[in-house]
């Protein structure tokens, strides 16, 4: 399916967001100015309108990430939130005194209430929820929370940026200090869905939400943030692995899920192939069992 450059048009707070994270990179990197103290939080909370997303472009969301269009009847598919919410939930980032350009997607949280209606404007909400910093890495907690005039706090979305910082202490672990082992799909986990994902995955999916992050379309950027390759996008693999779960668990009822958590572990290079696993509630997304999971998880219905 070829993605219309059409829907740049809807993308307008994403890609915004996109250069103010350019300009705060030229600031940190150029000019040295990162702030010295964190902010409190909870901080403020922001918020703002968006007109309703175009049925053009919510069908073929739905359909770039393996689901069924017809399952979502005037309303919007809660995985699809990153599309308006990204740009606000990045800007509860400013401020921080961390280099945002290292800032990575460690994973997504989904507390779905309501179905989110498709055609009323979308009321959106954030703010930067917590700060873990252990001299490591930093985890930045933002919450967004999607509402319309109809229905309050119909999905709560919590998304938990990354950033490596250097160790206290010295630049390298402990040397009795085990590396982590990284997550795995468990031996007898259960298959319920398998992708070929194309090269151009990450293209049409930033022409979809906006998230023009160059890792992800511009092999070159790729290979120079260390990746042999493009890489897809977490939100992308979440979006896959949702409706795998919708179809081969909840029988096609997209209605059904009411939580998710999941981490993203492992990049996927473009282009790839992955397996859908779960195991009870939990949810993999791997080449195959015992294998290394580019996703874990778990769901509620």
């Amino acid at each position: 399916m070829s993605v219309p450059n059409r829907y740049l048009l809807e993308h307008g707070s994403t890609l915004g967001a996109i250069g103010r994270v350019a300009l705060t990179t030229i600031e940190q990197q150029v000019f040295k100015k990162i702030p010295t103290s964190a902010p409190k939080v909870p901080g403020p909370t922001l918020s703002a309108t968006y007109p309703a997303r175009s049925a053009e472009l919510i069908r073929d969301y739905v359909k770039h990430v393996g689901g069924d269009p017809a399952a979502y009847k005037n309303t919007l598919p809660p995985h699809m939130w990153p599309q308006w919410g990204f740009g606000l939930g990045g800007k509860v980032l400013d401020g921080v005194p961390y280099p945002i350009s290292k800032v990575l997607n460690g994973g997504c949280n989904m507390q779905i209430n309501a179905p989110i209606p498709a055609n009323e404007p979308l009321i959106i909400t954030a703010r930067l929820e917590n700060i873990d910093d252990d001299g490591n890495r930093a985890v930045l907690q933002q919450r967004v929370i999607t509402s319309t005039k109809s229905v309050k706090e119909a999905l709560i979305a919590d998304m938990f940026a990354i950033v490596p910082l250097k160790k206290k202490g010295g630049d390298g672990a402990p040397k009795d200090k085990k590396p982590k082992e990284s997550p795995r799909v468990p031996d007898d986990a259960k298959e319920i869905a398998y992708w070929e994902i194309g090269a151009k995955a990450g293209l049409d999916f930033a022409k979809l939400t906006g998230d023009f992050n160059p890792i992800h379309w511009i092999p070159a950027a790729a290979r120079a943030s260390g990746f042999p390759n493009c890489i897809l996008h977490g939100f992308g693999t979440m979006a896959r692995a949702v409706e795998g779960v919708n179809r081969g668990v909840f029988s096609g009822d997209v209605t059904r899920m009411k939580k998710w958590n999941c981490k993203f572990t492992r990049p996927l290079v473009l282009p790839g192939k992955a397996g859908l696993y779960v195991k009870g509630n939990e949810v993999f997304v791997g080449v195959a069992p015992g294998g290394p999971a580019f996703l874990v998880g778990s769901f509620e219905g």
